[in-house]
This record gives structure tokens, sequence and C-alpha cells, in this order.
């Protein structure tokens, strides 16, 4: 893993401050611009750092906050509790994460990212962890690329344009024709 001199700069100018620990870009978007950083688990001063995946591009992490708003994660989370299968598809996803960040540095500990394995605390996490991956990898990180790009413009520009859209996944963008603004 390593990461140019160019990605560090154009993520610097993403975040607006200098990346720290970063091994490479995880995901670029299909304009060319990175999208997802892989970090080490320890950054540089020793600080463990358990986010593996991060999203950089400001058009993805705008668009995560946006349906964060929306009560994206709230409605996903209930879903966790009531289907016991998209609750093992999570667990799985949430048991993979560890074991590729582990492979890099064992934190000692089974925190991965954005509340898995019992909840979505971070929609900003779901979509980093799945662009990185790609589509397939779990349920949850599909949903959250594919809302993320329905009706928005980012696909085929941040996000890949061959992604899952939300009617193969039969789910709906909050505020599309629904009363309660909550993908299903």
């Amino acid at each position: 893993m390593s990461v140019s001199e160019a990605d560090l700069a154009a993520v610097a100018a993403q975040l607006g401050r200098t990346p720290r620990g970063v091994l490479d870009v995880a995901y670029r978007c299909p304009d060319g611009a990175p999208g997802v950083i892989r970090t080490a688990p320890r950054l540089p001063d020793g600080t463990p750092f358990p986010t593996l995946y991060y999203l950089t591009d400001p058009r993805l992490t705008a668009e995560a906050s946006r349906l964060e708003v929306a009560g994206v994660m709230r409605d996903m989370t209930a879903r966790l509790v009531a289907d016991e299968e998209l609750a093992a598809d999570y667990r799985r996803a949430h048991e993979h994460y560890l074991a590729e960040r582990n492979a890099l540095a064992d934190l000692g500990t089974d925190f991965s990212g954005g509340g898995m394995p019992d909840r979505v605390k971070c929609l900003h996490v779901l979509i980093a962890y799945a662009l990185a991956e790609g589509p397939g990898h779990f349920r949850l990180g599909d949903e959250a690329v594919a809302l993320a790009a329905e009706g928005t413009g980012l696909r085929g520009s941040a996000l890949p344009a061959d992604w899952p859209d939300c009617a193969a996944l039969g789910i709906r963008r909050p505020g599309a024709g629904d009363a309660e603004g909550a993908a299903r």
C-alpha cells in the first residue's frame, strides 16, 4: 500500500487539513478524485484510529450528512432489530472490517465503525466501507451508496455509474413519496 504525494495533496484540499495515517486511496471517484482513504489503525503518533475507511470527497460527505439528517440511520437500525438476515449480513461485514483492520494492526478492540454490528451510527463510515469493498459486500452499505446516488447527480462523477440503484434494492430515498421519509 502506498499513496502518492498528489493524492495526499488532493485529500488535504478535500479535508481542509493535513490527513494523518493515510495508507492508500481505497476508492477513487469516476472523475478521478480520491473518495475514500484507507487509514492506519494507529496514527503516526501512536494514537489508535479505528476508522479503516475514511470518506474524503466533499460531495460524498455532504450527501452522507443529508441522509443522516433525514433519519436513514434510525431506520436502518430499526431494520437491524427486526430482520435477522439483515443483522447477520451486517455482523459479517463488521467481522470482515475487523479482520482487515487487524491485519494491519490489532487495536485489541471489537469496535469496527459506524456503530457495527448492532446499530447504524454513521453513514459516512458505511458509505466509505461500501465504496472501498465494492457493491454486494454488505446490504446496508449497498443501500447507503444507492441512497447517496439517488437524484443527486453523483452517479458517474463521485459514485460508480453501475452501483445498484434504489429500485434494484427495493428501497426509496427519504422523502421520495414516503410519508415517514424512511428508506424501505
